[in-house]
Parts: structure tokens; C-alpha cells; sequence
């Protein structure tokens, strides 16, 4: 009997007022096996930041829905975070640095949970939009606070940012590099299948799973983890990529590349990035 390969994803949202656990049996039913579960933007579930401590809602929501998930004989993970595209919410009520430091304080509370074993990870980055260049300043300095809190618990920190190629991965590496993060802990979510650019400046790229993308990316080794970005929003079902999508093309591209490279890619590599361990 040939070996049963995990699959992970290693980015999904799980709305319990969308789809919900509905969209893990699906992701179950097709071979899944595991998910690194992110926490969706505090305003895409009708809560509105004024302090710190609003983000342990989203947070606390989160973790449960882990649990919930785990029930089901899926293994989730949780990332815990803010949305980078928070501090454009926040400005519409409150000065820029005070938005600065309350996301700043919010990540702060996120990395609690890595702490006390709750979550594998924390969540940053930058506006993925054209922004005000205070703003943009403003958020590097918070995803730089990101990797500074990942160094100080020795985990990964998932980055929402905008489109990059190699310039803008080398301007992340350089500001994740000096504040002494390891550079393997550093996941460009939503990344392009630049494999060998991410190896050569030590990021770790989740290659968003559109067509021809883990084709292009096992061209350049076998050093990522594929991922759908599904949102679970009632207003844009199967967003981004649907919940069958990985296990679905992990499963036919294992009739041309064999199992190896996946083993590799859905058990190796996030047991590094994330320091878990992903049973089958």
C-alpha cells in the first residue's frame, strides 16, 4: 500500500456565520488533513478596534474554532494576528500613531497565545494597496515589532503584504534579518512560486495554489507549502481558492511527480516553519 501523504493548507479562514465547519468536511472529504487556520480581519466579523483587548475576541474565536476543527479529525493550527489592512480602518477614527501602537500592543497579546502553546504563529505585514507613504512607513515598523515578538518566541510570523518579486522580498528579508528572527520563520503567505529566490534570502514562501503554479514551483526545488487563501465570506463563496483546491491538486500532480516532493511540502516543511508535527 503506497504511504498516506498528509496535505496542508497552509492558509485558511473559517467563519462560524459563512460556511464554517461545512468547508472543512469538504477540505476533509478531498484528502486534507491539516490547516494552518489564520484569524480573519477584526472588521470582517462585525468587531470594531478601540483598545488591545477587542483583538482577543478575534483571537479567542479563533482558537475555539481550532478545537471545533480538531473534532472533526482535521489537524488546525492556529496563526493569530492583525490584518495589515487594520491601520487604514483604524485612521478613519483615530491618529496614525495611535493606531501604530494599538496594533503594535494587539500583536503583543497574539504572541501571548504562541507562548502559553494556543497558537504556532503570529500574523503582520503591510498594506497589499497604495497607501499615504506615512502609513506604509507605519506599518513596517509594525511588521518589523511582528518579527521582533516571532524572534522572542521562536516562531513563524505570516506576512499579508502587497504583490512582490524580488525586490520587495529582499526589502521584508532585510527588515525580518536585523531584528534577528530566524529567516525560515518568515512566510510570505500568498506568495508567487519564487522558490529559489525565497531560499536564497531564507523567507519561506506559501505559494498561493492558482494553476500552474506548483508546477512552476517544484521547477525550483521542493522548499515551500501550498495554500488557498480561502476566506470563508458569505458574500464571496469559494474565495480565494475553494476548500477542495489543495488536496484535489496535490492528488493529481502526485500521478506525475510521485509522492516525495509532498511529503516534503505538507509535512516537512510546516513541521519546520511552525514547530509542529503533522501526523497522519
Amino acid at each position: 500500500m503506497p504511504v498516506k501523504v498528509p496535505i496542508t493548507d497552509n492558509h485558511m479562514h473559517i467563519d462560524p456565520r459563512a460556511r464554517g465547519l461545512e468547508a472543512i468536511k469538504e477540505f476533509k472529504n478531498s484528502g486534507g488533513t491539516h490547516i494552518i487556520l489564520v484569524t480573519k480581519p477584526s472588521w470582517s466579523i462585525g468587531i470594531k478596534v478601540k483598545k488591545p483587548d477587542d483583538y482577543l475576541r478575534v483571537f479567542d474565536e479563533t482558537v475555539e474554532t481550532a478545537s471545533k476543527i480538531r473534532e472533526l479529525g482535521v489537524g488546525a493550527f492556529p496563526v493569530l494576528g492583525i490584518h495589515p489592512a487594520e491601520i487604514s480602518k483604524l485612521t478613519e477614527y483615530m491618529e496614525l500613531r495611535e493606531a501604530t501602537e494599538l496594533m503594535q500592543k494587539g500583536l503583543e497579546l497574539a504572541s501571548r497565545y504562541v507562548e502559553k502553546g494556543l497558537a504556532v504563529g503570529i500574523k503582520s505585514g503591510r498594506p497589499h494597496y497604495p497607501v499615504p507613504e506615512e502609513v506604509w512607513a507605519a506599518s513596517n515598523e509594525i511588521m518589523e515589532h511582528a518579527f521582533s515578538l516571532g524572534k522572542d518566541q521562536d516562531c513563524a510570523v505570516q506576512l499579508h503584504t502587497e504583490s512582490v518579486g524580488e525586490p520587495e522580498l529582499q526589502d521584508i528579508a532585510e527588515r525580518a534579518r536585523k531584528t534577528g528572527i530566524k529567516m525560515y520563520r518568515v512566510v510570505k503567505h500568498y506568495s508567487p512560486p519564487l522558490v529559489k529566490t525565497c531560499e536564497e534570502l531564507g523567507i519561506f514562501p506559501g505559494v498561493i495554489s492558482v494553476k500552474g503554479a506548483i508546477e512552476h514551483a517544484l521547477e525550483e526545488g521542493t522548499r515551500f507549502m501550498m495554500e488557498t487563501d480561502y476566506i470563508d465570506d458569505p458574500d464571496r463563496p469559494g474565495a480565494v481558492l475553494g476548500p477542495k483546491t489543495i488536496p484535489r491538486r496535490t492528488i493529481k500532480l502526485m500521478e506525475t511527480y510521485g509522492e516525495e516532493p509532498f511529503w516534503i511540502i505538507h509535512k516537512e516543511n510546516p513541521e519546520k516553519v511552525y514547530d509542529i508535527e503533522i501526523e497522519i
